[in-house]
């Protein structure tokens, strides 16, 4: 289900409902899917951790868990954690480091704060996005890719501070190697600064973690934990409020021809393949995460749906 395809004549710009819930040690709050709204071009899955303060002996426990047929997107404003997965790689991610995990035909990973993190307590505040990959590389081999955040493109203007994380914009092409056509980017507005977000994708979104923003020439405003979709083809100006900064995900991109289904942690174009996948970590037939053994058991109350029209 969708509202793109909604009247926008009286608005560029629709507000749609957030979940939020505590889980993993950290507040959270889970933006897609949504019932109004599946999907954001390519984007199946947007979560926020935090803003949490750890106290001494605590931290974040993402256990190892499985993903099929998406790339998973850690990225962190506050604090940091440490990624494992099953190709063996171990990766401490700190903020504004982007890491690009392609599930493709499976893989098992984790995030934790670190044994040292938890000596003394840490702030911690993050986004988590899921990638739907295009049918014809649903298969492909897992990988993963890092980049610390002196490799992140970063555009600095006018009281606009704008991280590319993935795709192209703004004259800024992103490191990491996406399978489909995206944006993905996070914006900083100082006090009364505008940014222009440009139609150059047919879905867009903007995902406020942080203060208020409106949209220039549509009454009201968006508040902390709005998602706000965007008119397709408009060009949006999105403004921060005099004397208040506002902190902003962007994301969008085009849209697949087929649906997806999603179940739990796995993505796919084909309900069967969705079936396999969990009997297979049912069975334990994924791989290990070396050194890691305490598994998250798949969680039946997730039905499954569909993802798009």
């Amino acid at each position: 289900m969708s509202l793109f395809a909604s009247d926008f004549s009286r608005a560029n710009a629709i507000r749609l409902p957030t979940a939020r819930d505590a889980e993993r040690g950290a507040h959270s709050t889970r933006v897609l899917p949504a019932v109004q709204q599946r999907m954001v071009g390519p984007f199946v899955f947007l979560e926020q951790f935090g803003p949490t303060l750890f106290e001494a002996g605590r931290g974040f426990d993402m256990q190892p868990h499985p993903h099929l047929g998406l790339a998973a997107v850690t990225y962190l404003i506050d604090g940091e954690i440490v990624h494992r997965d099953s190709l063996g790689g171990v990766q401490t991610i700190r903020p504004g480091d982007v890491n690009w995990l392609t599930a493709g035909s499976g893989i098992v990973h984790s995030e934790r704060t670190s044994p040292e993190g938890r000596i003394s307590g840490s702030d911690f505040l993050g986004i988590q996005a899921w990638v739907a990959l295009p049918s014809r590389f649903e298969e492909i081999d897992a990988n993963f890719a890092h980049h610390p955040a002196p490799e992140v493109p970063r555009l600095y203007d006018d009281g606009i501070e704008f991280t590319l994380i993935a795709g192209e914009s703004n004259g800024l092409v992103a490191p990491v190697k996406t399978l489909s056509d995206l944006i993905y980017a996070e914006i900083v507005l100082t006090s009364g600064a505008r940014y222009q977000a440009r139609p150059e994708h047919i879905e867009r979104a903007v995902y406020v973690i942080a203060g208020e923003v409106e949209i220039v020439g549509q009454a009201g405003m968006f508040a902390e934990g709005d998602l706000i979709l965007l008119k397709p083809g408009a060009e949006v100006i999105l403004r921060a409020p005099a004397f208040h900064a506002a902190r902003l995900m962007l994301l969008g991109g085009e849209p697949f021809p087929e649906p997806r289904y999603m179940d739990w942690n796995f993505v796919s174009s084909s309900p069967d393949r969705i079936e396999q996948a969990k009997t297979d970590w049912r069975e334990r037939r994924f791989p290990d995460i070396p050194g890691e053994d305490d598994l998250i058991p798949y969680m039946s109350n997730n039905d499954r749906y569909e993802v798009a029209p």
